[in-house]
């Protein structure tokens, strides 16, 4: 508050979270979908857009979650003043059926959903020319940025966006098993760099050189 006040600073929240596609075309799996971003996004989000957590929580977590007092749901509703989300690549939701022999249930089961996801794995067996070549990642930045400027477009207030990684590195509970980076680091050759093709576009990009994101046609839409 006193930052708000004397230097006219801003206040906000920035979450982690995945997106979820439904794993099928059921209705179950759909559900699925959502009840992800529910127990992820959703958990932080929705108590200071709304005051309260996500109904599917409330209906599956019942008298464990947490009652806000109706003070305290006015004090959350609107208590930022920007939002950061940091997110990476997308996981397929499918419906399970709720594990009634689970005797602690913890926030990794009460969603009933099952996550299916494929990171970029830390191939051995790829030489070092076959690493840098990440056509894919190229795509996927090309791709979201020409949405994200398409919603700029329509009136969303984004202030800016940043590439996760820089380089490859410990990736949390992933440790080195998976690569993020757009600059390859060779961990048996004293952590020299190397530039991947990403690193290139992106350099190409900064220096004010058109992405081909421009050739999106947006009336379709485009999936990476």
């Amino acid at each position: 508050m006193h930052a708000q006040a004397t230097q006219k600073g801003v206040i906000g929240i920035t979450l982690n979270s995945g997106w979820s596609v439904p794993f099928s075309n059921s209705t179950e799996d759909k559900d699925a979908a959502v009840r992800a971003l529910d127990f992820s996004y959703g958990w932080f989000m929705d108590p200071v857009t709304s005051g309260r957590y996500p109904k599917s929580m409330q209906r599956l977590i019942g008298n464990r979650l947490p009652n806000f007092t109706k003070e305290q749901s006015k004090m959350l509703k609107g208590s930022y003043d920007f939002v950061g989300l940091n997110y990476y690549s997308s996981s397929y939701a499918k419906d399970v059926t709720a594990n009634k022999s689970v005797k602690q249930p913890s926030q990794s089961t009460d969603s009933n959903v099952e996550s299916l996801r494929v990171d970029e794995a830390n191939d051995p067996k790829l030489s070092l020319e076959e690493s840098l070549i990440d056509k894919e990642r190229i795509k996927y930045y090309d791709s979201h940025l020409y949405y994200v400027q398409e919603a700029i477009k329509n009136g969303a207030n984004v202030k800016g966006f940043f590439a996760w990684s820089l380089l490859d590195n410990f990736e949390w509970v992933n440790g080195y098993t998976v690569r993020f980076g757009i600059i390859y680091v060779d961990y048996k050759n004293g952590l020299k760099r190397h530039y991947k093709l990403s690193a290139h576009w992106w350099k190409n990009l900064l220096k004010g050189n058109s992405h081909s994101a421009s050739k999106h046609n947006s009336s379709k839409g485009s999936k990476t």
